[in-house]
């Protein structure tokens, strides 16, 4: 209704400009046929005229040769009706057409209507056509969720039953308030829900208000703040207004960071429209009247960056903490989302969760559909376990470059980089399992190596992290020995084994030499953390210690390499050729060179586990390999927690 009314409006706008443009030309163009008094006089003498007719002021007549003309008077010419009759013109008069009154003041101030109008359609537009117009500046944009239109439920949301049973009490006190309130029990006014992106945060508060059957308000932080001063401040009030009205209620606030970090950090002013937003919502939330009945739930990946007065009991009582899920819910998760395809019967649930360790839930959610496509492209009826395990290589180690032209000697070069990887790994009791090994371009990398650990890593230890240096040095040490020649492709793998070497040392306390003490700068962005300048507590004499330690530790695990892979050349040849063949080899064909026995036939798909181990599984990834930019990708869930994990105290 409401767009119709605008077109109707639009169209009648067009309709006044049109008329009025149209009677100016006709306006126009009459004066241009007017004659001057001095021809009418000569015309009229000369008995050139015939009739006339007089209409006002004006005078149209025809002279003899049937010619049209108007003669308009410059003021009133008392002698005409004389002159007329004088020389036997036969005329006529008629009066003069007056304008209605609703037509003069469209043409007096249609403009000025115009310019209003005009003016009205782009603060609309500045604002986003929202209910109100221009004069909505101050409205919520929260969208209302009721509860016939939520249908998300607990046993939609599957690896988090932590964080599952932290909330339920929410739902019970919106079902049953008087539970609590008996016994002098107050439901936490606020719940912050921290995780990782794509971890369930957003459906978590869903389920939420589905499981309470109560009306359920989303937002985004950045919704509040617009171009103009207070605005911000405006919809925090008038949100929690309609909240009051639709209590009990659920306000969901999606990245609460966009408005409520800390007040005064950075280098801007103390006053600005943020700051302003997070002042009223702070009020609201627990200030001199309270909401009663509004239970505030908001997400952030960034807990740090909040303000200590938006954390304090009373407001955010209580944090949540939705993780990455584990193996077992990996698989809950898995289970949910095979609900919505067609799964073939050799598909199992439990092996791809082990395979897919450091998965998000948005992670697995794209597994599933990334199989769905590959059964789809080959007209499948079903997804089986080859569409899994393709589309779980995808996701690790990137699509296939199959376009992509190496020469014999580039694969070659390729393989022995691997290879190097591979033995070194295989060869030392702390490595995780290697997995797969190809050769075939993904991503951004000529090859790559993909180690699976046996469980969920929780915590590294120094043993752990000196070999996954001493197995990223095996690429260049392989190119060195076999190939006579060494590449860019090492990039990536030097560039990890000199952050793990120096978290090592500065950070973890893992050096004798410099013993347990923390030498790692201040590295936090001026926007982004707390601290407005870098502060430097350690001394030259130490940084040029912390340097020799580290240098120390990488020539270390890089002779621990190099010993391996000349003691074990013959099966750096074995590995290579098997490369050559296959392109991709897996643990079994691993196992096979490792015991010397020939290399078995490759198999249609690989599953995990033929490494051994518990039922559990973390991961590391190991990418290698250039492009024509020299530097390889190591971007990937696995990688990323992997380096969760090392961060992990």
């Amino acid at each position: 209704m409401n767009n119709m009314l605008k077109n109707i409006g639009i169209w009648v706008v067009i309709g006044l400009v049109v008329l009025t443009v149209v009677q100016q030309f006709d306006k126009s163009s009459r004066k241009s046929d007017a004659v001057a008094y001095s021809q009418f006089i000569e015309e009229l003498r000369g008995g050139k005229i015939s009739e006339a007719s007089i209409e006002g002021r004006n005078v149209e007549y025809r002279t003899s040769d049937g010619k049209k003309v108007t003669y308009i008077p410059g003021g009133y010419d008392k002698d005409l009706i004389n002159d007329l009759l004088k020389n036997n013109v036969k005329f006529s008069g008629k009066p003069e057409e007056q304008q209605s009154i609703l037509t003069s003041i469209l043409f007096s101030f249609g403009p000025i209507l115009l310019l209003i109008g005009a003016w009205i359609f782009m603060m609309r537009q500045m604002q986003g056509g929202g209910k109100g117009g221009a004069f909505s500046f101050g409205k919520s944009r929260a969208r209302m969720l009721d509860e016939t239109n939520n249908s998300i439920t607990f046993a939609d949301v599957a690896g988090c039953d932590e964080a599952k049973e932290e909330v339920t009490e929410i739902v019970d006190f919106l079902k049953d308030p008087s539970k609590f309130q008996k016994l002098g029990g107050r439901i936490p006014r606020g719940v912050l829900m921290v995780g990782s992106p794509g971890t369930g945060k957003t459906l978590l508060a869903k389920a939420i208000a589905g499981e309470a059957k109560v009306p359920f308000f989303s937002i985004s932080g950045s919704d509040f703040v617009e171009m103009f001063v207070g605005v911000g401040a405006a919809r925090v009030r008038d949100m929690f207004e309609q909240a009051k009205k639709n209590a009990p209620c659920i306000i969901f606030i999606d990245e609460i960071d966009a408005v409520g970090r800390q007040r005064g950090a950075g280098l801007g002013g103390g006053n600005d429209e943020r700051e302003q937003t997070l002042n009223q919502m702070l009020v609201e939330m627990d200030g001199f009247e309270g909401s009663q009945g509004v239970i505030v739930i908001a997400a952030t990946n960034r807990p740090d960056v909040l303000d200590p007065a938006l954390m304090r009991p009373g407001r955010f009582d209580r944090q949540v903490v939705v993780p990455l899920p584990d193996i077992r819910g990996r698989e809950q998760i898995l289970q949910v989302h095979m609900r919505k395809v067609p799964i073939a019967a050799d598909v199992k649930a439990h092996v791809i969760a082990r395979g897919c360790p450091g998965f998000s839930g948005a992670d697995i959610a794209n597994l599933v559909n990334e199989a769905a496509l590959f059964a789809a492209r080959a007209n499948k009826r079903l997804v089986d376990m080859e569409d899994f395990e393709r589309a779980k290589d995808k996701i690790y180690m990137g699509a296939e470059r199959k376009s992509m032209v190496l020469t014999e000697d580039e694969k070659r070069a390729t393989a022995y980089h691997e290879s190097g990887h591979a033995i070194v790994a295989a060869s030392l009791p702390k490595a995780d399992p290697v997995h797969k090994v190809t050769i075939i371009p993904r991503g951004r990398a000529l090859g790559v190596t993909w180690q699976l650990p046996e469980r969920d890593r929780i915590s590294l230890y120094k043993d752990q992290m000196l070999t996954e240096i001493s197995v990223l040095f095996g690429g260049r040490i392989a190119e060195d020995l076999f190939v006579k020649n060494i590449s860019t492709g090492a990039s990536n793998d030097f560039e990890r084994a000199t952050k793990i070497a120096r978290d090592m040392v500065t950070r973890y306390g893992m050096s004798d030499l410099l013993g347990p003490m923390v030498y790692a700068e201040n590295e936090g962005e001026v926007f982004l953390g707390r601290s407005v300048t870098q502060t430097r507590n350690v001394s030259e004499e130490t940084l040029q210690k912390v340097d020799l330690e580290i240098r120390r530790i990488i020539d270390e695990q890089y002779a621990v390499s190099t010993k391996i892979l000349k003691d074990n050349a013959d099966k750096v040849e074995a590995m290579t050729a098997a490369l050559m063949e296959y392109e991709t080899i897996d643990a079994d064909q691993i196992a096979d060179i490792m015991a010397g026995r020939p290399v078995r036939a490759i198999k249609t798909y690989n599953t995990p586990g033929s490494g051994g181990g518990d039922s559990s599984a973390g991961t590391a990834v190991s990418t290698d390999g250039a492009d024509s930019g020299g530097k390889a990708d190591a971007t990937s869930p696995a990688a990323a927690s992997s380096k969760a994990a090392s961060d992990t105290p």
